[in-house]
């Protein structure tokens, strides 16, 4: 069983920045890929962005240009920095690891952590 701690949302104002983080409780961390999803309410939950164990990346249209995604296999950690937020960003964001890059499922998923962006 491997756990995914978020931490970093809160509370910020429209044009502002937040960074995420999501710890892995196990080194499988470094040959899995990670994404970043989200969900505001009512709606579906939504990829934000992922990125493979090889570091590629990639990025709902949404976010491209505002958000940056990495990874640090030796702490196990991904994040999600997010710049130039706007209020349609609010959401609570959710990281996910799945074993196989090219499936559709992720095998674990985080808690999730609440990020409001204020107008």
């Amino acid at each position: 069983q491997v756990q995914l701690v978020e931490s970093g949302g809160g509370l910020v104002q429209s044009g502002g920045s937040l960074r995420l983080s999501c710890a892995a409780s196990d080194n499988i961390f470094r040959i899995s890929t990670m994404g970043w999803y989200r969900q505001a309410p009512g709606k579906q939950r939504e990829l934000v962005a992922g990125i493979a164990s090889g570091g590629s990346i990639n990025y709902a249209d949404s976010v491209k240009g505002r958000f940056t995604i990495s990874r640090d296999n030796a702490k196990n950690t991904v994040y999600l920095q997010m710049n130039s937020l706007k209020p349609e960003d609010t959401a609570v964001y959710y990281c996910g690891l799945k074993f196989n890059p090219l499936g559709k499922d992720y095998n674990y998923w985080g808690q999730g952590t609440q990020v409001t962006v204020s107008s």
